[in-house]
């Protein structure tokens, strides 16, 4: 794991990270920090094939056929595979292109999943690499490169989402409820934390308790955006919360719905030329939802709870939970009001990824405030 950690902040940090898999293994760069310096120091290290390896979400964006499933590894030209590499991948005007490519291997697939992991743009740069890569050899030597396995990829992704560990707790009155506390958990990688709310007394709790599944949203929860209806949803749960009783808000570190801000704020930049919600991210690279639900799951069965009522207009959310033991004895539907500025994104959710918001998106802007 601490391997995986440095490997997230190199790639972040525009370092080439090594990684070896059973058949071979490849130096990677992070699209989002490619320049023609850091290229042409990656192809002094490694004499292999360069190739640009990219979502199959972002294939489809612009006019690339895949295969179910899988993501794409795209050769590219010695001469101009910075430029190739960014109009692929990065260009967020292209809509088309017809490239040689072929589907990504499970260690490129694996690769990619760092780059989601450091939230960055899910798209990367690898060059084969071999024995003979004496300069290489060197620098993963003298730890100047970092070089890690694709089964500890693996396996730090399982460990990562399954064990954040308990880290501080406090209590901390809230308008709504004066006895709440707030327990901070953090990844196995150290880069994400997350926070288990407890609201009220649990020893006074309803047999079973409220639940809510929170998805930070610093432009909606703290500045009060319009575009979203997060800000309202999050204190209209505390409040709800409380009066039922008491129970617990799960805040989630899954900006974006788990791309992270910066690519969310590329996606409102999308979306502001005509693009939905879902078509914005896909043109990124991801897909309509990148969240994932056990680490809410660990949350929950550390602090003992395992029947919940669950507060939410999403469906998924319903299965993520059962599918890790959460019984869910009940729903309550949580809205925010309909405006100008988050119509559309209410729209998109209701009718491309199925939520529950009929209610909402049924009535007209002009009879909502705004």
């Amino acid at each position: 794991m601490q391997r995986i950690r440095r490997a997230l902040i190199d790639l972040r940090r525009g370092e080439p990270v090594h990684v070896t898999h059973p058949a071979g293994a490849m130096l990677v760069l992070a699209l989002e920090n490619l320049s023609d310096g850091l290229m042409a120091r990656a192809r002094s290290l490694a004499s292999g094939e360069a190739r640009l390896l990219m979502t199959r979400h972002r294939a489809r964006a612009i006019g690339m056929e895949t295969a179910p499933g899988e993501d794409l590894a795209v050769p590219l030209d010695t001469d101009d595979g910075v430029a190739t590499a960014v109009t692929l991948a990065g260009d967020l005007t292209t809509r088309s292109a017809e490239p040689v490519a072929r589907n990504a291997r499970a260690d490129e697939q694996a690769a990619l999943d760092l780059a989601r992991q450091a939230t960055l743009l899910p798209a990367l740069i690898a060059l084969d690499t071999h024995d003979d890569d004496r300069a290489l050899v060197d620098d993963i030597r003298n730890g100047e490169i970092l070089s890690v396995d694709v089964a500890d990829i693996h396996a730090a992704g399982i460990e990562n989402a399954r064990q954040p560990e308990r880290i501080s707790e406090a209590q901390v009155p809230l308008a709504d409820s004066e006895q709440s506390r707030f327990i901070l958990y953090r990844e196995a990688d150290g880069l994400l934390e997350h926070v288990a709310l407890m609201v009220g007394d649990p020893d006074h709790w309803p047999d079973t308790p409220a639940l809510r599944m929170h998805s930070a949203c610093l432009t909606g929860d703290l500045f009060g955006s319009l575009r979203c209806d997060c800000g309202e949803q999050l204190r209209s749960a505390v409040g709800t919360i409380a009066d039922e009783g008491g129970g617990i808000l799960l805040y989630l570190a899954q900006e974006g719905r788990g791309i992270g801000l910066a690519n969310k704020l590329r996606a409102y930049g999308l979306q502001d030329t005509g693009l939905d919600t879902v078509d914005a991210d896909r043109l990124l690279g991801f897909g309509a939802d990148e969240r994932r639900y056990e680490v809410a799951a660990a949350m929950l069965d550390d602090l003992g709870i395992s029947r919940v009522r669950l507060m939410t207009n999403n469906p998924g959310k319903i299965a993520a939970l059962e599918r890790h033991g959460i019984q869910i004895a009940g729903r309550e539907a949580v809205h925010g009001a309909l405006n100008r500025h988050n119509e559309r994104y209410l729209t998109t959710k209701a009718e491309r990824a199925g939520h529950w918001l009929d209610d909402v998106v049924s009535q007209s802007v002009g009879e909502q405030p705004r």
